[in-house]
């Protein structure tokens, strides 16, 4: 088994003088996909800002690679993780190549201006995701399913080996949510390792190798998606009853009791 490229140990975060979570260890290793599933409040976001070296650690440590975050410079922290944040609403009116080749910053000296494989790179991201036709178009023109491909797009062109996602299918029609999920696979087949935030139990089901399920700031569970999103642990969680099926297809699905009280 290859060596992790991402790992937490004994890991507590927070934000100044308020510590969110505790006690939490993950490792991700290349072509992985790890689900990070919980409730609203549960720490995720902040998890994920810290494993970015954006938040300094409440105690434990994470490591890139084997080297700890901590002492890496900002810059090289950026040449190993991308992040895709949750589709939002866009201001600027960049035109898309130009929003991807953004992506390249980690590479380029103080004050350089992106090169011609800097564009080469960022139109192989788009042709990689297939948006390669909408390159000169504006960025906000396009509908948040194009959007937020092309986020992942700006995190390929970073030619780092982690990408990690917050909700990245937040917000997005059932179509889009399918086209974002497809493409997470398929960069995982390129021995990305990737990390992502959910909501839907089903998404961990379709593309997850291993979920781990947060509840008030620590992993109550961890392991592959059968074993972790039972029915009695995400009535646990959740507060809702739920009924976890096999499809004739193989496919796992959650089914929840809309007729039973919450509680």
């Amino acid at each position: 088994m290859s060596a992790p490229l991402l790992e937490a140990r004994g890991l507590a975060f927070g934000y100044p003088g308020r510590t969110v979570g505790r006690d939490v260890a993950l490792s991700l290793r290349p072509g992985e996909i790890i689900c990070l599933l919980g409730p609203n409040g549960s720490g995720k976001t902040t998890l994920f800002k810290t494993l970015l070296g954006l938040l300094p650690t409440h105690g434990g440590e994470v490591r890139l690679g084997g080297d700890l975050l901590g002492r890496m410079p900002r810059r090289e922290i950026a040449r190993r993780v991308a992040y895709v944040p949750q589709a939002h609403a866009a201001h600027f009116p960049f035109k898309l190549l130009d929003m991807v080749v953004m992506g390249r910053a980690a590479h380029l000296g103080l004050f350089a201006a992106p090169s011609a494989r800097d564009r080469e790179r960022a139109r192989a991201a788009l042709d990689l995701l297939g948006i390669a036709d909408l390159a000169a178009a504006e960025y906000t023109r396009l509908s948040g399913g194009q959007r937020q491909l092309a986020l992942i797009a700006r995190a390929i062109a970073q030619d780092a080996a982690i990408i990690v996602m917050d909700e990245p299918t937040a917000s997005l029609d059932f179509g889009n949510q399918v086209t974002v999920l497809s493409e997470v696979k398929r960069l995982a087949s390129r021995d990305l390792a990737i990390i992502l935030s959910t909501h839907d139990p089903d998404h961990a089901f379709s593309v997850a190798d291993r979920v781990l399920l947060l509840q008030n700031g620590r992993l109550i569970a961890e392991g592959d998606p059968a074993s972790v999103l039972t029915p009695e642990r995400l009535r646990a969680v959740y507060g809702v009853e739920v009924a976890v099926e096999q499809l004739s297809r193989g496919q796992t699905v959650c089914v929840p009791d809309y007729d039973q009280p919450r509680g």
